[in-house]
């Protein structure tokens, strides 16, 4: 394209810079003279135009924020953070609950051994540290006092107190079982034919007499002295005694015919005769079978316990060394036989 030496040389260009509205809006003109176009080199003599300020644009409303680049609200004291996924708080707030039921066991425990304390005091400074016995609870006007001291929730220790405190229970269920038996057997002896269970009530009779008081001096009293001190040698007691114990159970579940048990072999004998009977004779054969079971678990179970407090047969030798030398009317008889030996040989010679 030919371009012209003395004109413009973008003319007839179509990209030509000088034709951009951006620019010809600002080209001097007479309705235009700002001092941003002024010349002072032209028209001598004249004065500048006056200033006129450019128009300022107004500026745009500033965008509204992305709600996803806000910043995170503060929380407040009282609101609950979220420092984690919800698997996590889950965990957390499951260990908040056990460690607020740990401390809830531990307050009651404390309780209780507050309460065990304040009891002994009271006992001691009460009765001059000699504690009145409370065991069988019997009335004031009655002739016959208690024999023995028991407090369960005082003298045991918290972790054994259920233990101990089954085998009450089941020395009572025990004492109701042989008071039904007695009342089974005076059944069976008014039914029975030729009265042939005449035998068998009079042995449920010195049966109840017998292993009521002789069971909790015998088996249940050492097992409770054995769980107060820890002691061996009351331990093997218990251990020994209550096997036997358990037999006899086992024996009177089954209900010899003659042995004044009414057990299952002379409650189904007792079909032939009364149903009545029988059937009474039944609940009693159930609840010494129950008796029977109750005993052998908790044989099992305090044995059990028994080995891991680290007891031996030797711990209760020395047990019963102690307690026999320790015994003043052991040592004063051991005394007294020892001086008339002495004397008789002295005579002798």
């Amino acid at each position: 394209m030919a371009r012209s030496s003395e004109g413009n040389p973008f003319e007839g260009d179509l990209g030509n810079p000088f034709q951009d509205p951006a620019v010809v809006q600002h080209r001097p003109s007479s309705d235009y003279a700002t001092l941003d176009v002024y010349n002072p080199f032209e028209n001598q003599g004249k004065p500048p135009p006056p200033y006129e300020p450019r128009p300022v644009a107004p500026t745009p409303p500033p965008p509204p924020p992305d709600p996803v680049l806000q910043p995170p609200k503060k929380p407040s004291p009282t609101e609950t953070r979220n420092y984690g996924s919800y698997g996590t708080q889950e965990s957390t707030a499951a260990a908040t609950a056990e460690l607020l039921k740990r401390q809830e066991e531990l307050n009651r425990k404390a309780e209780e051994l507050d309460r065990r304390e304040r009891e002994l005091q009271n006992a001691s400074l009460g009765s001059g540290g000699a504690r009145p016995n409370n065991w069988p609870p019997l009335p004031s006007f009655c002739p016959v006092k208690p024999c023995f001291y028991q407090d369960i929730p005082v003298e045991i220790p918290m972790e054994s107190q259920k233990t101990v405190s089954i085998m009450y229970y089941l020395w009572m269920a025990h004492t109701v079982s042989l008071l039904f038996n007695f009342l089974a057997s005076l059944a069976w002896f008014c039914v029975s034919p030729n009265g042939s269970g005449g035998s068998g009530f009079g042995l449920s009779i010195l049966w109840a007499v017998f292993f009521t008081p002789c069971s909790f001096v015998c088996w249940y009293r050492p097992m409770y002295k054995a769980f107060r001190s820890d002691s061996s040698f009351n331990f093997f007691v218990f251990f020994f005694i209550f096997f036997a114990q358990d037999v006899v159970y086992v024996l009177q579940a089954i209900g010899i015919p003659g042995w004044g048990f009414s057990g299952w072999i002379l409650s189904l004998t007792a079909l032939k005769q009364n149903t009545g009977v029988a059937i009474f004779m039944m609940i009693v054969a159930i609840q010494f079978s129950a008796v029977a079971a109750l005993g052998i678990v908790m044989l099992k179970r305090i044995h059990s316990l028994y080995r891991r407090t680290g007891a031996s047969f030797q711990k209760a030798q020395e047990e019963f060394a102690a307690g026999v030398f320790s015994n003043p009317t052991v040592r004063s008889a051991a005394a007294n036989a020892a001086t008339g030996a002495a004397g008789s040989a002295f005579r002798a010679s």
